[in-house]
C-alpha cells in the first residue's frame, strides 16, 4: 500500500520544526536532519530549499545554518511563524478591548497580526499603525486606516525613524495595543533603539494601553529598555507564562489577563475563556 502524502499543513509543521532545530543548534548537517525527522534526503532538501527561499535559514553544501541572533529576534519573517497558537489565543482574549467608533494605535509586532485580523468585525474604527502587515489586515469595511510613514524597513515590513515619532505626537487615540520583544520582572526591552522609542511614543499617544505578549518573551532582556508594565493598563498573556513574572506585573499595579491556548486546529474560532490574575 502506498503511504498517503502528508497534507500541506503537516509539511509546513515539519518545516517549522526543522527550522527550530537549526535555530537551536546554530548549524547542522542535512543528512542528520533527514535521519532525525525520518524522511528521505530528497524530502529534507525540499524542506530546506523552501525555508532558504523564505530567508529563514542559510543552506550550504551538505549543511544548513541559522541567521545571526539579532536578525532572528527582530525580522518579521522569523517572528510570524513562531508561537502561532499562543498569539491567536492572546489576540482572541483581548479583542474586546476595542470598541466601535474608537481610535486605536497598533505597533508592528507579529503578535499584533492575528489581533488586527480579529478587528475586521469592528466597524467605524480608526486604526493607526507603522506596520504594512497590520494595515493590510485592517483594510476594508468602514474602518479608516492611518499609515504612520517614515523610513521603510523591509525586514520588518514597517516604518521607523523621526517621522514616525512626529506622526505619533500628533495623534490622540482611545487605545494603544503593542507587544514586546523581551520582558523581565515587569521591565520591557527591545534590541533596536528605534523600535523601543516607537513603542513608548504609542503609549504616550493613547488614553488606555494594552500589552499583548506570549510566554516566550518573558525572562529575557535586550539592549534597549522602554519602560515597564506600569505604563500599561492591561497585560494579556498565555497560561505558560511563569508565575513569578505574572506576580511582578501585579506588583506594579497592572492588570493581567491569562488565557489558555487551544489546540491549533481550533483556530480560527470563538474567543477562548480567560482568567484574570489580579
Amino acid at each position: 500500500m502506498v503511504a498517503a502524502r502528508p497534507s500541506e499543513a503537516a509539511v509546513e509543521q515539519r518545516r517549522q520544526e526543522v527550522l527550530r532545530v537549526v535555530v537551536d543548534s546554530g548549524g547542522v548537517r542535512i543528512d542528520e536532519l533527514a535521519a532525525r525527522f525520518g524522511v528521505s534526503l530528497m524530502t529534507m532538501h525540499r524542506d530546506l530549499d523552501d525555508l532558504a527561499a523564505r530567508q529563514l535559514l542559510r543552506k550550504f553544501r551538505g549543511r544548513v545554518e541559522s541567521f545571526p541572533s539579532l536578525t532572528m529576534e527582530t525580522a518579521t519573517r522569523f517572528r510570524v511563524g513562531l508561537h502561532v497558537a499562543e498569539k491567536e489565543a492572546v489576540a482572541a482574549a483581548s479583542v474586546e478591548e476595542v470598541r466601535p467608533n474608537s481610535t486605536v494605535i497598533l505597533d508592528d509586532s507579529s503578535t499584533l497580526l492575528p489581533f488586527a485580523r480579529r478587528l475586521a468585525g469592528i466597524e467605524r474604527l480608526t486604526a493607526a499603525t507603522n506596520s504594512f502587515g497590520v494595515a493590510r489586515a485592517l483594510a476594508g469595511g468602514e474602518r479608516e486606516v492611518l499609515m504612520i510613514g517614515g523610513r521603510f524597513r523591509e525586514e520588518f515590513d514597517s516604518c521607523t525613524g523621526p517621522d514616525v515619532l512626529r506622526g505619533l505626537s500628533r495623534l490622540r487615540a482611545d487605545l494603544a495595543v503593542t507587544s514586546a520583544t523581551a520582558i523581565a520582572q515587569g521591565r520591557l526591552f527591545h534590541p533596536i533603539q528605534e523600535f523601543a522609542e516607537i513603542k513608548e511614543a504609542m503609549c504616550a499617544a493613547a488614553e488606555r494601553r494594552v500589552l499583548l505578549v506570549d510566554h516566550s518573551k518573558f525572562g529575557k532582556t535586550a539592549t534597549y529598555a522602554h519602560g515597564g508594565v506600569d505604563a500599561y493598563d492591561l497585560v494579556v498573556t498565555d497560561e505558560a507564562t511563569p508565575a513569578e513574572e505574572i506576580a511582578a506585573i501585579r506588583e506594579r499595579g497592572t492588570e493581567v489577563r491569562v488565557t489558555p491556548v487551544p489546540a491549533a486546529e481550533d483556530f480560527p474560532g470563538d474567543v477562548p475563556q480567560y482568567r484574570r490574575s489580579d
